[in-house]
């Protein structure tokens, strides 16, 4: 065994688990990987990559690429089985393919091994969950699921701004928002189509010709029907907070850090690689609601996601260590649940960033520990 391997037998060792690639060893952002594999260096733990290919229920040993800080290059080796894996596999159709999902099942099952936050979140589940709970009911528009053209023209009937959005969806793909009795136009309803960083506008006499338009949209996707929020906005542009929570080393859930997201010129969300802007979220409330109501609607925040968090992993039934949400902060100042992600991307903010990463080795040590054994009561 290699002077690494032994290393690793003592330490605490967390694999970050990925798709394998025929020409590169492996699939994911490689910059990421390297800023935890360095982070883990410096809080005292053995990191590193690990392909679906090469996980096997029973094996003590599997073969795991090792980056070397010196000279920036990776290598494969035999390593001893880590203690903790973090779930990084980059899309829903790698997570849906049934030699992954039996991965999956496999490392859920494995009793020296703890695997966090397993499956990417479903937008259906996610508003069912919350919607159930008393506590978490008051953060969640009305959200319908696209069953049928009758079901979207009873929903727009109540609500005169509509969004519909993929349940598999990513970065703001495929969104769409309906707008209708806009005052001084001729048309009944103006439908806005998210495409790359461009917005497709077109206008409606009538639902029928607008059904036909988002038939061709949505294809054979499965879609959700959702009341439109008016924002609060940051210098005329509307904005949500990105917030990421996770696990510390207590296991308890924290808020790593909160980014403000400006939606781009005529964008109709706030994404950044679709035209918005990364702003900080005091400067953006400030904007809205002044300096003597924003410390307030930003604690209000904080509880909401750390609310939100708890209820995600009561339902989901497993065990997760962080997920970003996004919540919206209305022009009264009410808090709305829009979106959570398990897979949370980078942060570009470099605090948030840095702390992020800290947050995933401490919670990997705090997964790590010996668990003291169950004792029940003695009879008599």
């Amino acid at each position: 065994m290699s002077v690494i391997a032994n290393t690793l037998s003592t330490r605490t060792s967390l694999a970050i688990l990925t798709m394998p690639d025929p020409e590169q060893g492996f699939r994911g952002n490689r910059a990421n990987f390297i800023d935890l594999i360095q982070t883990g260096k410096k809080l005292g733990a053995f990191v590193y990559v690990l392909t679906t290919d090469d996980l096997r229920a029973g094996d003590k040993r599997v073969y795991g690429y090792v980056y070397n800080v010196e000279n920036g290059i990776w290598t494969r080796q035999l390593l001893p089985m880590p203690h903790v894996i973090y779930n990084r596999l980059p899309t829903r159709t790698d997570e849906q393919l049934p030699e992954v999902q039996n991965v999956i099942k496999d490392c859920l099952k494995k009793k020296n091994v703890r695997l966090f936050n397993p499956y990417f979140f479903n937008k259906w589940a996610l508003f069912e969950w919350l919607n159930s709970d008393k506590e978490t009911q008051r953060f969640i528009p009305a959200t319908r699921r696209l069953s049928s053209p009758q079901e979207l023209a009873s929903f727009m009937q109540s609500h005169p701004m509509v969004y519909l959005k993929p349940i598999r969806g990513k970065a703001g793909k495929g969104i769409m928002r309906l707008e209708t009795n806009t005052p001084g136009r001729k048309y009944w309803c103006k439908l806005i189509i998210q495409n790359h960083k461009k917005s497709i506008v077109t206008n409606h006499l009538n639902f029928a010709k607008l059904w036909t338009r988002i038939k061709q949209e949505i294809t054979d996707e499965d879609y959700i029907i959702q009341q439109g929020i008016l924002l609060a906005e940051s210098e005329g542009r509307p904005f949500d907070l990105r917030v990421l929570v996770q696990k510390s080393g207590t296991g308890k859930w924290f808020i790593t850090g909160i980014g403000a997201r400006v939606a781009g010129v005529k964008s109709i969300t706030t994404h950044v690689p679709r035209g918005g802007h990364i702003d900080n979220p005091h400067n953006a409330l400030i904007s809205s609601f002044g300096e003597t109501r924003t410390p307030i609607i930003l604690r209000k925040v904080n509880n909401a996601a750390l609310t939100i968090a708890r209820r995600i992993e009561k339902a989901s039934g497993y065990k997760l260590g962080e997920m970003s949400l996004d919540l919206g902060v209305d022009r009264n100042g009410r808090i709305w649940f829009f979106e959570a992600n398990s897979r949370p991307m980078k942060f570009d903010e470099p605090d948030i960033r840095e702390t992020s990463l800290a947050r995933i080795i401490e919670y990997t040590q705090f997964l790590s520990r010996p668990r003291p054994a169950r004792t029940g009561k003695k009879s008599g």
